[in-house]
């Protein structure tokens, strides 16, 4: 810790929690978008330095057959003496007709129908993607990862539900985070997301679900092909930065709980020295 020359101290321990933007799933029986990487620790800030918050925004869902669903966008902190902090962004669910696996990401995107298998996570960051259906005529997808556990497998015609994420306390509350997708499937029972936003897969000709809002949920893949469903897209990412009180800086929605300053960053912008 380093004090000034009028004893004033210019640093601060801080808590973190990075969550990135959570990945879209699959089109057509598609596999569960994987939830966005999830990093928390803590980090010495100076509180004469700007550090730039960026928030990472949910993939974009898809349509059709065979398209693969969009990964998240990276959450990342940075600024002069910090080791830029950046979690992935999640990887998008396979595809009936991609016969491609999940893509890798924060927690990897669900497989598809044939037995393609989930996409691989990011070391300390999330989990794998849950493997397809590869029995004949099977149309489930597996699920997307999440924080704390993989993309369940699909199974005939059930897709695999969507990975666990993981809670945190850092606002004061427990709140979960990082929950992968659904996989969609040909059944009449939609797959569920992963607690922490992941959105449950759709069943026949039915829309995937959207992963919540800024929690880096990933989104559910799509039911079957005839119309075309569209899959859920991502939620975008959080970034949460925790220190003991009086507050130091400005920037994100400031609240104050258990006699530390929090701020929440539900869209990139700045931490600034007040």
């Amino acid at each position: 810790m380093f004090v000034g020359s009028k004893g004033v101290t210019t640093t601060v321990t801080a808590s973190y929690l990075i969550v990135a933007g959570g990945a879209s799933g699959g089109s057509g029986n598609g596999g569960g978008g994987g939830a966005g990487g999830l990093l928390t620790d803590s980090a010495t800030l100076s509180t004469l330095v700007t550090y730039t918050v960026t928030v990472g925004a949910g993939g974009t869902s898809v349509t059709g057959n065979g398209s693969r669903g969009n990964n998240g966008n990276d959450s990342i902190i940075s600024g002069t003496g910090l080791t830029t902090l950046t979690a992935t962004g999640g990887g998008g669910g396979s595809a009936q007709g991609a016969s491609l696996n999940g893509k890798d990401g924060g927690s990897g995107g669900g497989g598809a129908r044939n037995g393609t298998t989930g996409g691989t996570a990011t070391s300390g960051q999330g989990n794998n993607g849950g493997t397809g259906s590869d029995s004949s005529g099977a149309f489930g997808g597996g699920g997307g990862g999440g924080a704390s556990a993989v993309g369940g497998n699909g199974s005939g015609s059930l897709a695999g539900n969507g990975g666990a994420g993981t809670a945190s306390s850092i606002t004061g509350s427990s709140v979960t985070y990082a929950g992968g997708g659904g996989g969609g499937n040909a059944g009449g029972t939609a797959s569920t997301g992963g607690a922490g936003g992941g959105g449950n897969g759709g069943p026949n000709d039915t829309v995937g679900v959207a992963g919540t809002a800024n929690t880096g949920g990933g989104g559910g893949g799509a039911g079957t092909t005839n119309t075309a469903p569209a899959s859920g897209a991502g939620g975008s990412g959080v970034v949460i930065i925790s220190y003991a009180s009086p507050q130091k800086f400005t920037g994100g929605t400031v609240t104050s709980s258990g006699g530390n300053t929090i701020h929440t960053f539900n869209s990139s912008s700045s931490l600034t020295p007040s």
